[in-house]
Parts: C-alpha cells; structure tokens; sequence
C-alpha cells in the first residue's frame, strides 16, 4: 500500500499526473525513514528538516501538516503493508502541485509515502568490503540547496554508475573547490589519531539527521576531537579510519580508497551508542 494524500491506495494504482513537478523539474524534496516497532528513529530531527526544506522552496505548508498528523500517516501506511513485519524503511515525498512550467503556478503540494521491509531490527557493523574512489565528472555546488534532501540527485546517480562500472562499492563527490562533500548515500567521516572530521554544511553537503545524532555523541566524548572542516581528497589517505553514515544503515565503514586500507576501531565504538540513541528518540 501506499499513502497518497492522505488515502491508502495499491502500490500498483497509485499514480502522478505527468504534469507532476517533482517528475518535470525535480520540484520536491523527501524524508528517508527508518521505523522500528511502530517507532520512527529521529522523527523530530527529520520533522523539522522536512520543514525548513519546505520554506527555503516556498512551498505552501498546510495547516495539518503538523509532527503528529505526519507521523501518524506514516505508521498508518507502514501497518497497512505486513502485520507480520516490525522494521521498516519509509519515504515520504512532498511536491508541489502541477502548473507552471519553472515559475510555478501554484505553492500548494501533495505527498505520498511508501515503506519497505528491512531484515535488521537495529544498525549493525557491516564488514563487507566498501571499496571508493573520487567522483570527479560533476561537482555538488556549495550551497544551501545542496544541503536539502531534494529530488533533484542527478549527481549522485552518475557518481552511482561510475562506481558500478568500476567495482567500487561507494564515491565520495566534490565541490567546485575540489573539497570532500560526502559519499552518494550518506555524510562522510574521517578520523585520524583522535581527531574526527567531516565537512560543514557551508561546503554543501547534506544536513543529514544522522550526522546531526553522531555529532552530538561524539562531542560528549572526551576521548575525541571533533571538527567540521573541509577535508582535502589528500587528507583520505592519511587517515586511519573513514565511514560514511546514513538513517537507514548507520555506519557503513570504508575499507579501501586507493592503495590505503582503513580499520573500523571508531565505528565498532559508536555503534552502539547510535543504536541506544535511536531506541531513546
């Protein structure tokens, strides 16, 4: 099933018009979800992030569009789909309604949500190979609008290519002054000695929820130096440790840029104290 507006319809009916913004000029921005036992992880984080997307693309905030009606229209869907079933991934997508070709007619939206399965009930250390390499056909500008989770992700998707035609598992993108932003599905983190780094929001890269949480439990940790700096692509092969985080995987270790090979000591650490966090939100 999938919530359309507020109704649950088949996955298989549920249609946009081709006059759908977010699909003629990627006029929409969207919130990944993690649920586990009817819980949403971060959902206030994720609230307020949808929001502040919303007013920076002047789009029309409906007066029920508040935390709680939200919420509850995802969980309604995600019941709606396998009673059996208790971890979920969810994506809700608002757009703003047709009209207009690039100046719109209209600011009012529409949204839909949709959930999936997931097989883990809580983050885990992955220690599969995660091989990366530089994306360097297309730039992320550094700017606000790189920071929002828009449909608008045509530079991930070719840096998602360039990595399946060249075996390596993830690419960390660049902005137009050659700085490390993040990787194609998460921020990125570098740590060397006790110093661990990852790029302000002023380079562009995403004001992602989790990178928000592992900020926080990383800065009580006395153990640690946190900075937000731009990294410099020399900097990766002078670090011990690097990691790419998300909502929905947590923390994915890196264990290959080029010819240096990187442990998981840091992320094996946090872990499970993202885990205690997420249970808490």
């Amino acid at each position: 099933m999938v919530n359309f507006n507020g109704s649950l319809v088949e996955a298989k009916n549920a249609q946009v018009s081709l006059n759908n913004r977010a699909f003629n000029y990627g006029d929409a921005v969207f919130e990944t979800l993690r649920i586990l036992n009817g819980k949403i992880f971060f959902w206030e984080d994720h609230y307020f992030r949808l929001m502040a997307s919303m007013r920076i693309l002047r789009m029309e905030i409906p007066m029920n569009f508040t935390m709680e009606y939200l919420e509850e229209e995802i969980l309604k869907t995600y019941k709606s789909v396998d009673p059996l079933q208790n971890s979920f991934r969810a994506k809700l997508i608002v757009w703003r309604e047709s009209g207009g070709r690039y100046t719109p007619d209209s600011n009012e939206i529409g949204y839909s949500i949709g959930v999936e399965s997931l097989t883990e009930q809580s983050y885990i250390l992955n220690n599969n190979p995660c091989e990366i390499e530089l994306f360097k056909d297309y730039y992320v500008p550094a700017n606000l609008l790189s920071t929002l989770k828009s449909t608008n992700r045509l530079v991930n998707i070719l840096g998602g290519i360039f990595a399946s035609e060249n075996g390596y598992q993830n690419c960390l993108l660049l902005n137009e002054h050659k700085q490390v932003v993040e990787a194609l599905n998460g921020n990125i983190f570098i740590i060397s000695d006790s110093v661990i780094k990852t790029p302000p929001l002023a380079d562009g890269c995403l004001n992602g929820v989790l990178r928000k949480q592992l900020l926080s439990i990383l800065k009580k940790l006395p153990a640690y130096q946190v900075k937000e700096e731009f990294i410099s692509p020399f900097e990766l092969q002078k670090a011990d440790e690097l990691f790419i985080t998300n909502v929905i995987s947590g923390i994915i270790p890196v264990t290959k840029y080029r010819k240096k090979e990187y442990g998981n000591v840091v992320a094996a650490e946090l872990l499970p104290l993202l885990n205690l966090r997420a249970i808490a939100s």
